[in-house]
């Protein structure tokens, strides 16, 4: 039987102090046209793929909604058959919400992108314009520019002449980027947060470098009509001097202490992990790289900079115990401080990679998988009339490049779809074979379903036809797609200032007790 709470009750469980995991289970772009402000993303087309990383302890508080409760119920259902056991449904979904006098958010990343703001009115981070930026370049200032984002984000277009140095790095790979202290630093992302976080990581870790946040990032960059740099590979050094580590690691602590940082051992740490009283999120900050190199048994690949920026990608329980680690005493105490001033309960690890501490692994869903078919096979099932194609992959790559004649369909909509197809042979298209899975589920006491093996590629591969279809999905049923975030990036300036006109206009939108919920501002230093 469903549980439901109102959306009054719902509001004092989100300030009480106690743990609580509260997932929208609409898909993205429905998410980010109007959400609860404490709400995770956990579209329903993931739903249990993506559960046990983001909520790990089964009997956490949990709250699921969506629109008008009809998906959240299908979503509860699932996830007590999970072995969750706490599991709750807003009642009237988002539509209760707004009918109770409270605030929806448009965006995504809200709690994070709503930090920079107050970070950047706490501290009174400094900030320079593209334009003053581009006369410095062009003047031959001493200047370096260094892009906050991960390398992936960057070679998509970046401000010319710019380093790659994620936020997470900064406290640690600085000295390599501006070895002279007479060097202005620029920091700048695609917006703000990242600019002014990153920008004030090096203030707090009293570089003795003139620093600034770029103002509005690359989007104030293409809105003053300067060009982009796109594909660019410049990124920080892989190797770091030995002799400023030291100096490094006494500002991170330096750092840590005014934030009151608290340390945990590994004793403490399994402790917490087998009383099982509070979920315990166990965070390596450190690069793809290093992660993929070796980490902590149980821990997840949080790096350190997209950890401060969209948290709720990674932590999906509110006043739940975060407990970060590195390799070197410096990058991790250098995040818990701001994750700290987030509101988070962050720890740093003692001794990090080399504690030996560990936390139970993530045990994935289990799911029934579907038998597969080749391309070939599926080919030859289309053209005999006894297969039929139902691609699950994202809207826009559905929109690019599909199979002639197949059906697109994002998991809360295949109810509907499934009852068209009656009882035909359904090979799905999907990029993970688990979310295949996923969606055979809705096809309950029907026809055969199958996935094709290696999805559209081993298709492309084998030499097979597939056609584009620009507007189609229509955009009102792209519900997996936020468009005014991505337009932004593709040369649409209205939709670029729309997005910072939303990023500034957030701190207006926070209730009394959401601001308070954040902690910004840090001790005098005793030094």
């Amino acid at each position: 039987m469903t549980s439901f709470v109102t959306a009054k009750n719902l509001k004092a469980w989100l300030h009480d102090g106690a743990e609580i995991a509260l997932f929208d289970v609409r898909e993205h772009g429905q998410y980010g046209e109007a959400h609860l402000f404490y709400g995770v993303p956990l579209p329903y087309s993931r739903l249990e793929i993506d559960i046990p990383r983001v909520a790990p302890r089964k009997t956490v508080r949990l709250v699921v909604y969506d629109t008008d409760a009809t998906v959240a119920v299908r979503a509860a259902d699932r996830l007590t058959r999970m072995g969750y056991t706490a599991v709750h449904v807003l009642e009237g979904g988002t539509q209760a919400w707004t009918q109770a006098g409270l605030a929806l958010f448009a965006g995504v990343n809200v709690p994070s992108k709503t930090f920079g703001e107050l970070v950047e009115l706490q501290y009174h981070t400094p900030r320079v314009t593209a334009r003053q930026l581009a006369e410095m370049q062009a003047n031959g200032s001493k200047v370096v520019v260094v892009d906050g984002r991960p390398f992936s984000e960057y070679l998509k277009m970046t401000i010319p002449g710019s380093i790659c140095c994620p936020n997470g790095e900064l406290g640690y790979r600085i000295d390599t980027l501006a070895p002279d202290a007479d060097t202005t630093i620029v920091v700048n992302c695609a917006g703000r947060t990242r600019s002014i976080i990153g920008a004030q990581t090096l203030i707090n870790l009293g570089v003795p470098n003139r620093v600034m946040a770029l103002e509005n990032g690359t989007q104030g960059w293409f809105l003053e009509d300067f060009a982009l740099e796109h594909g660019s590979t410049r990124r920080y050094g892989a190797t770091i001097a030995d002799d400023t580590l030291p100096a490094r690691r006494a500002a991170s602590a330096r750092l840590a202490a005014r934030a009151a940082v608290p340390t945990v051992d590994a004793a403490t740490l399994a402790s917490w992990a087998s009383e099982g009283m509070r979920s315990v999120f166990l965070c390596d900050v450190r690069t793809p790289e290093e992660f993929a190199m070796g980490s902590l048994p149980g821990a997840q690949h949080t790096p350190g900079g997209q950890l401060i920026q969209a948290t709720d990608q990674y932590v999906g329980v509110r006043h739940a115990r975060l407990v970060l680690f590195d390799s070197d005493g410096i990058r991790a105490p250098i995040v818990a401080s701001w994750l700290r001033q987030l509101g988070h309960d962050a720890h740093v690890l003692q001794n990090g990679l080399a504690s030996g501490a560990s936390v139970p692994p993530l045990i994935p869903a289990a799911l029934p998988a579907l038998a597969a078919v080749t391309a070939q096979q599926l080919a030859d099932g289309i053209k005999a009339g006894a297969m039929r194609v139902l691609d699950v992959r994202s809207s826009m790559a559905y929109r690019h490049a599909h199979l002639p004649g197949a059906a697109w369909g994002v998991r809360p909509r295949l109810p509907a779809i499934a009852a068209s197809f009656g009882d035909a042979h359904v090979v799905i298209i999907a990029d993970e074979p688990r979310m295949a899975d996923l969606a055979a589920t809705e096809w309950e006491n029907r026809g055969t379903v199958s996935v094709l093996a290696g999805g559209i590629k081993a298709w492309r591969d084998a030499g097979l036809p597939v056609e584009a279809t620009p507007d189609l999905p229509a955009d009102a049923d792209c519900i997996d797609y936020l468009f005014f975030v991505h337009d932004r990036h593709d040369g649409n300036k209205a939709a670029a200032r729309q997005y910072l006109a939303w990023e500034t206009g957030l701190l207006a939108q926070l209730d009394r007790q959401e601001r308070d919920a954040f902690k910004v501002g840090l001790k005098e230093s005793q030094s």
